[in-house]
């Protein structure tokens, strides 16, 4: 259900559009052009001056009235698969996709229409004037900025564009001749095989507007797809085509504004990680208190949310608080709140975190920064639930999840008198650590392949590759500031790069300088020998050790592989 209570809502919605190419409309209750978009006005050929407040049937010539949804419950959206529109500045007819909502306005009753165009013409056209099998076909899909594979009638893959390998991560030699479940056969990708199946079956095309595409490394990332039937100069049906775009960043920016996280937003194929989240998995159902510990910056946070998003508190409060962060003094009243005339400036009751996070989860994090005095209030919230505000003399009750967490041991903090034992011991009924990232490497190319993604469509910059070279430097890096420190180099690469792929001189100096002293002064091995073992172990490590995909993207027989890994005493058991 669509609501917008305000016109500001539904420009900002219709501005979204905008941003992913998709024309938008909204028509009151009265059947008024109330907004349009940019991109409904360019592909419309009118202003949106000359549109609003006129009859939506008066305006949108060749477009079926879409009001009609008004008249139904609302429950499901109205879609049409392909229709002809007229553009009054050309008189032109072109294919587009509609789909109707309706709009419900605060007291959840219908204020209005949300229409949706997606134009069909620049592939539509293209498809119609050349043949499959032509050269010059190939040459404008291979150069298009969209990701197109093709299929022949079994579904072999037979064609995969440029475009296609960034958003992948695949080298066309590694997935041409291969079943299109290689790309779209996990769980919520089998639906569009079937469609896929289904249009080279009827020839009809079709649009798959959320499926699932398996990416190099073993991960999936979400896409739009359309899905068209591809015939030779007798017009038989020879196979399929697949065009597709990345929603990668689209479905980060849904997680964003609604505060929810799943175990996927953490990437780890590294044993430890696997262990983690099947441990976070199980956590998350209970209502124990959990306690986090890791280095800064490998994730203590996300991973608190995520317990708390699968937790049946979900939808109830996530409260975080900070104890390093703020000053002892304002600590207290910052917890556990306070009443009017507690201290001089108290003017009013003021609830503390604890209270805001009633029936959900408040996270402290850094509680080893936790000072001692504020040690013992706590230690009466885990055992009792309640807790006095400054000033109060009744208790206020609640019912909250405690996670914690600390960049700092706290049996070593207990030891040294810094920490109170009996509350330690309180927090520390389910603990999880999270490794630093150099006891992970081989999770490394995975995190650089997804961060790369989205800081690419965050810096407006296409789709970026590394080169070799640098990426034997990211391999080998200790980063000490973990993930996030991995993140910030990245994101300095994707800045700095002004081509498209990213070289050592793209990265910052203190990470360029670096070079670890276990691979470079290894006894009787040359440079130029370091230097390819270095590459090598790069593309190993980036297919998991998988020595059939590397050989074909180092472009040589496996033998020859093995041969090359034994003359350098490149093992994965030495790597780890």
């Amino acid at each position: 259900m669509l609501q917008c209570y305000t016109t500001v809502q539904c420009r900002q919605l219709l501005n979204v559009m905008d941003e992913l190419n998709i024309g938008a409309f909204t028509v009151d209750i009265r059947r008024k052009v109330s907004s349009m978009n940019c991109t409904a006005q360019a592909f419309m050929g009118l202003k949106e001056a000359e549109t609003l407040g006129k009859d939506c049937r008066e305006v949108f010539v060749g477009i079926p009235c879409m009001i009609k949804c008004l008249f139904t419950d609302g429950g499901e959206w109205d879609s049409d698969h392909v229709d002809a529109a007229t553009s009054r500045s050309t008189d032109t007819q072109r294919l587009v996709t509609r789909i109707a909502t309706p709009i419900y306005d605060n007291t959840h009753q219908i204020a209005g229409c949300l229409t949706i165009l997606q134009a069909h013409f620049p592939i539509t056209d293209l498809i119609n004037r050349v043949y499959y099998e032509e050269r010059s076909l190939k040459m404008i899909l291979e150069n298009l900025d969209i990701g197109i594979f093709t299929v022949n009638r079994g579904g072999h893959i037979t064609f995969f564009n440029a475009r296609a390998e960034k958003i992948t991560g695949y080298n066309r030699l590694q997935i041409l001749g291969s079943p299109c479940s290689a790309l779209m056969g996990n769980t919520s990708g089998c639906q569009d095989i079937d469609l896929l199946k289904e249009s080279i079956q009827d020839g009809r095309t079709r649009i798959s507007p959320e499926g699932q595409m398996r990416v190099a490394g073993g991960e999936s990332i979400p896409i739009r797809s359309s899905i068209i039937a591809l015939r030779n100069e007798k017009g038989t049906i020879v196979g399929g085509l697949v065009t597709f775009h990345d929603l990668s960043v689209v479905q980060q920016l849904s997680k964003a504004v609604s505060g929810q996280y799943v175990f996927h937003d953490m990437i780890g194929r590294d044993p430890a990680m696997q262990k983690i989240f099947h441990l976070a998995h199980v956590v998350a159902s209970s209502d124990s208190t959990v306690l986090i510990e890791g280095p800064t910056g490998t994730g203590k946070d996300l991973l608190a949310r995520i317990i708390h998003a699968e937790s049946r508190r979900a939808n109830k409060p996530f409260v975080k608080v900070n104890c390093a962060a703020m000053p002892d003094t304002l600590l207290e009243s910052e917890m556990f709140g306070y009443v009017k005339g507690a201290f001089t400036g108290a003017d009013r009751n003021k609830p503390g975190r604890f209270q805001e996070a009633d029936g959900g989860a408040i996270f402290l994090d850094e509680i080893g920064d936790l000072p001692l005095s504020l040690q013992a209030k706590l230690l009466r919230v885990l055992e009792d639930r309640d807790f006095y505000p400054l000033g109060s003399r009744h208790p206020v009750k609640v019912d909250i999840r405690i996670i914690s967490a600390t960049n700092r041991g706290l049996e070593d903090l207990v030891s040294r008198r810094l920490f109170r034992e009996d509350l330690f011991y309180r927090l520390n009924v389910l603990r999880i650590e999270i490794p630093p990232l150099k006891n992970r490497p081989s999770d490394i190319p995975l995190l650089i392949r997804r961060s790369l993604r989205r800081l690419c469509v965050e810096n407006e910059k296409p789709l970026l590759t590394i080169s070799n070279s640098a990426m034997d430097i990211l391999l080998n890096y200790p980063y000490p500031g973990n993930v996030r420190e991995l993140e910030n180099i990245l994101e300095h690469g994707v800045i700095i790069s002004q081509s498209d792929t990213i070289q050592p001189e793209d990265l910052p100096d203190y990470v360029q300088s670096f070079r670890q002293k276990s691979l470079t002064d290894q006894p009787g091995v040359s440079t130029d020998q370091n230097s390819e073992r270095n590459h090598i172990q790069a593309v190993l490590q980036n297919f998991n050790w998988n020595c059939t995909r590397a050989a074909s993207e180092l472009k040589m027989d496996r033998t020859t592989l093995w041969r090359k890994m034994k003359r350098l005493n490149l093992t994965k058991h030495r790597m780890n």
